[in-house]
């Protein structure tokens, strides 16, 4: 009997100390990213709990390795929410009146970082409550590409593929004929719940209008796909205009660079027929040799004769040399004519000399 009435006593001790309550259960809440997640924390009063009313927020990220971070506060009738930076302008009290017992809070915008057990803190001395509440961040299905993975021809195998560019696992997948004949070949029956169907031995029969939906536990996306399965093309003319392509390509190419070839040989001869000739002209006399070796071939054919027969040679042509044998190669001089007769210059004891003759360039002929 004492010990029954020891546990009443105890009972209603703890009753007191616990007077303040959190209503809202502890729970699991699933949203997808970008959403706001609503975490609530509801709770009452004792007519004992008479001190200052304060709220916190914890967050245990999911990072084991990251302490416990203080999101939002309410004390002394004011709110601090800058105490978390990944959180700033993110958290908000729902309620404009938090002293009627709804501490719940709002997180907009949500980020995967945002994952992880967030704590309810409720304190009015001598009353304490407080509450877990259990997030988890997902990302919905987006960007998804249907598309044919193989040549849509008759008699071919290839497959039908769904890829969503991102989404939370676990996915499910979920696959219609939308056109033609709404009836599913058997053999695709147990992939339709699969990203991709294989196609064996195509038929037109296949033709047709197809959707794949992606689910999971937050959003789902779709996208459409048209199949045209049409007869096999001709692949010897493929093949044979590709040869014949490629075999023309090759022979205007050849031809560049035979022209390319060519043309640099008639340059290389040209240059060569061009010094060869250079080097067969003898280099030119100075001006001052031709014109004493013009005077010289003058005053040994004249030193033959006797003063009284060289009246009859021009003085000129002995004393002046005449300007054009300066412009070009020398050449013998042509004497005038002799009025002394043969005879004459015998008598006077003349010897008979010859004179070779020269070409323009000087040599001898």
């Amino acid at each position: 009997m004492a010990l029954l009435l020891s546990v009443v006593l105890l009972c209603g001790v703890a009753d007191f100390t616990r007077s303040l309550s959190i209503t809202t259960p502890e729970q699991m809440i699933e949203k997808a990213k970008g959403e706001t997640a609503y975490l609530p924390c509801k709770f009452t009063l004792g007519a004992e709990d008479q001190g200052p009313l304060d709220i916190e927020w914890l967050l245990s990220p999911a990072d084991n390795q990251k302490v416990d971070q203080v999101i939002i506060l309410y004390s002394g009738d004011k709110i601090y929410d800058d105490y978390y930076q990944d959180l700033k302008g993110r958290v908000h009290f729902t309620s404009s009146d938090l002293k009627s017992g709804d501490a719940s809070i709002n997180v907009t915008n949500l980020q995967l970082s945002d994952i992880g057990t967030y704590q309810c803190k409720v304190k009015k001395a001598p009353g304490v409550g407080n509450k877990k509440i259990q997030l988890t961040v997902l990302v919905k299905p987006s960007g998804t590409r249907c598309y044919v993975d193989g040549s849509e021809e008759i008699g071919n195998d290839f497959k039908l593929k769904c890829e969503p560019k991102e989404g939370s696992l676990p996915l499910r997948y979920e696959w219609q004929k939308l056109s033609n004949s709404q009836k599913l070949p058997t053999s695709w029956l147990a992939e339709m719940n699969s990203p991709a169907i294989s196609v064996k031995n195509a038929t037109t029969e296949y033709s047709g209008t197809y959707s794949c939906t992606v689910k999971n536990r937050v959003g789902s996306d779709q996208c459409l796909l048209r199949l045209d399965v049409v007869p096999p093309s001709n692949r010897a003319g493929t093949i044979a205009g590709a040869v014949i392509g490629i075999l023309l390509a090759l022979v205007l190419i050849g031809l560049i660079v035979f022209c390319c070839h060519k043309k640099r040989r008639e340059k290389k001869y040209e240059k060569e027929v061009h010094h060869d000739i250079r080097e067969d002209v003898p280099p030119p006399k100075s001006r001052t040799s031709t014109a004493r070796s013009y005077m010289g071939s003058n005053h040994s054919s004249l030193g033959s004769m006797s003063p009284s027969n060289m009246e009859g040679y021009s003085k000129t042509q002995y004393n002046q040399v005449p300007s054009e044998d300066f412009e070009r190669a020398p050449q013998s001089p042509t004497l005038a004519p002799a009025k002394v007769a043969a005879p004459n210059l015998s008598r006077m004891g003349a010897v008979p000399v010859m004179i070779p003759a020269q070409s323009k360039d000087g040599s001898i002929v």
